[in-house]
């Protein structure tokens, strides 16, 4: 019985992925990779919920609302990162054009002289040019049964949504320096208002001390402490001016625009503060934080890598076909004897590639570690950022705690001062000093609620923001294209 021409190429393909299969290295399993935050043990407080995504408009600031909203639309490194995902998009694009039907037209007409001293001499064939006319479209398809194009087009995928949670990260850090350094401009307004009734205090502390030398009662150092204290009141208040104009002109920067195009700022009440974590935020904290969901896909892209190193072992798998017209006659290119047609099946297989196959898989098995490295790196780096913020916020809440019962044992002394003072028991030096150590208090306690909006905008960058991770697919749950595993 003759064999069909069908057979010795079913014959040919099992050959071949015989002869693969002899070297082929083992499929990697997806690697073992934390699903929470070490941070059992941080006795920090509770408080109720995640921050949302615009979570800066729990402070009720309008004036922050507007800088969020300029941040957002034109922040330099924003809008960079935008640049990254795109790129990233556009290789999912470049990964997925490469499988599939290929599909080519072709047009040639050419003219050529033969030599009369060839194979043919041009004098048997009665010519000596002749025009060569010839149209056609190929087709080839690419068998894909080994997943090469598949996991690259996936890893491609993973490193998208990798590029998409750095960009949510970049947006989240702008996010949190913007209401960083606004706070700390009202901080500075609050203690600059402050420095000046210092500065008040200090001027007639100034008058009295020389009015008491001029009639010899005090020492003339009398006088010159005095100066003292007022030279460093209006020291401090040249000090927190100018680090309003920094943080102002820093605010511009941020949000992409020139300090003249920012919006004009009015000094308000410091916005208060609630200490404490969120429960289960060791859990959470693996889908809040965008730099950890980005390291998670880079896990993915580069295990998606490594199955696409492996499937290179296997061999290629292709179906060609032609279909044209060809005539060395210009008047006969559309008659039917010029039909040309051609079926080319063929399989590539990798039997001796000097080891590049072996390398590119230690390659890619490489980079995977790295990757697994680099997010066990990430999520102990963000318990360790939650943990110090958190810490340092109930530190801070209790040091306010402390501070607003110095205020108001002061605030009692002025009371009484000032009575002493009516009654004509002392003169008015002693109110005085003791209304400059109470606004000296009041700005210890303005410069720790700034403080401490300062930690509760880091707690909050630490805790993820807004953000919520995408699911990772796992090893039994199909991914989003439809994609399954050999």
């Amino acid at each position: 019985m003759t064999p069909t021409p069908l057979r010795p190429a079913l014959l040919a393909c099992a050959m071949a992925i015989s002869l693969a299969a002899c070297h082929v290295p083992a499929k990697i399993d997806r690697p073992a990779l934390r699903d929470d935050a070490p941070l059992a043990g941080i006795d920090a407080g509770s408080r109720a919920g995640w921050p949302a995504a615009e979570w800066w408009r729990a402070y009720g600031d309008p004036q922050l609302d507007s800088l969020m909203a300029l941040a957002l639309r034109g922040a330099p490194d924003l809008a960079q990162a935008r640049t990254r995902v795109e790129s990233a998009e556009q290789n999912i694009r470049v990964a997925a054009a490469q499988a599939g039907l290929r599909v080519d037209g072709s047009a040639q007409v050419e003219r050529q002289r033969m030599s009369e001293h060839g194979l043919i001499p041009s004098q048997f064939l009665g010519f000596t040019w002749y025009n060569q006319a010839d149209l056609g479209i190929q087709v080839r398809y690419d068998f894909d049964w080994w997943g090469k194009k598949r996991y690259t087009i996936e890893s491609a995928i993973d490193s998208a949504r990798a590029a998409e949670a750095e960009r949510s990260a970049a947006s989240l850090n702008i996010q949190a320096m913007v209401a960083d350094t606004y706070f700390g401009w009202l901080a500075d307004q609050a203690r600059a208002q402050l420095a000046d009734r210092l500065i008040a205090a200090r001027e007639r502390a100034l008058r009295i001390a020389e009015l008491r030398v001029k009639q010899g009662v005090d020492l003339p150092d009398t006088v010159q402490q005095a100066r003292a204290d007022l030279a460093g009141a209006r020291q401090q208040q040249v000090a927190l001016r100018g680090s309003a104009e920094i943080r102002r002109a820093s605010l511009a920067t941020l949000v992409g625009v020139s300090p003249a195009e920012l919006p004009t700022l009015t000094p308000r009440p410091l916005p208060d503060v609630t200490p404490g974590l969120p429960t289960d935020a060791g859990t959470d904290l693996m889908a809040r934080r965008p730099d950890i969901a980005a390291s998670r896909w880079q896990v993915e892209a580069a295990l998606r890598q490594t199955d696409a190193a492996r499937a290179q072992f296997f061999p290629d798998v292709s179906l060609s076909a032609m279909a044209g017209l060809s005539s060395i006659d210009m008047d006969k290119v559309f008659s039917t004897d010029s039909r040309v047609f051609s079926l080319a099946p063929a399989i590539h297989l990798p039997i001796f590639e000097g080891g590049a196959l072996e390398a590119n898989h230690g390659v890619s098995r490489a980079q995977l570690s790295a990757a697994v490295a680099q997010y066990n790196a990430t999520v102990a780096s963000a318990a360790r950022d939650v943990a110090t913020q958190a810490l340092g916020a109930k530190q801070l809440a209790d040091r306010r705690a402390q501070q607003t019962v110095q205020v108001d044992s002061v605030q009692t002394m002025l009371a009484a001062a000032r009575a002493r003072a009516a009654r004509g028991v002392r003169d008015d030096r002693e109110s005085l000093a003791t209304e400059a150590a109470l606004i000296q208090q009041q700005d210890m306690d303005a410069e720790l609620h700034g403080q401490a909006l300062s930690t509760d905008v880091s707690l909050i960058k630490a805790l993820g923001g807004g953000y919520r991770a995408e699911p990772v697919a796992s090893s039994s749950t199909p991914r989003t294209n439809g994609a399954t595993s050999p």
